[in-house]
């Protein structure tokens, strides 16, 4: 089966009850978790994006935690499994804001992770290149969160 475009969804779902949108939205998230978790985000915490932030955040505190420090190898595959969760909770979002902020967070805490990230070349390129893309996001946003952003993005340099 094929799926249709968007437009051409948008167009069917017009002609749709209050009732059956209902039934639709509750029978998508049946099929996937990202489904279900973009819909919780949505309804109950896309209102409070700061209060949305700091509970990624705290997520990401508990993932680094979870690292098993004994080889490089399961470093790396752990910080690639943080980095497709954030990038997964950014799309929800949608705002360039909330994805430069978990963004930066994601490399303070890959800088400040012991053992240190400058002994293995793959980590370091995964933080340098979170980095880049920062700074392209920052670049779009306003005068003033430019500012502010690209202050904390020396400081994650090096």
């Amino acid at each position: 089966m094929k799926a249709v475009s968007v437009t051409t969804i948008k167009k069917e779902l017009q002609h749709y009850s209050q009732n059956d949108l209902l039934t639709l939205c509750l029978r998508l998230s049946t099929f996937k978790k990202e489904n279900k978790e973009l819909l919780t985000y949505l309804l109950f915490e896309s209102h409070d994006e700061q209060g949305y932030i700091t509970s990624i955040k705290n997520h990401v505190d508990d993932q680094f935690e979870l690292i098993n420090t004994k080889s490089y190898f399961y470093i790396r595959k752990s910080v690639r499994k943080i980095l497709k969760e954030i990038k997964k909770f950014t799309r929800y979002s949608k705002q360039k804001e909330t994805e430069v902020e978990l963004l930066l967070y994601f490399c303070q805490k890959l800088k400040d992770f012991r053992p240190s990230i400058n002994k293995s070349q793959q980590l370091v390129n995964s933080y340098q290149r979170q980095l880049v893309l920062a700074k392209k996001i920052v670049a779009s946003l306003h005068e003033d969160l430019q500012y502010d952003y690209s202050l904390l993005i020396e400081e994650l340099e090096f």
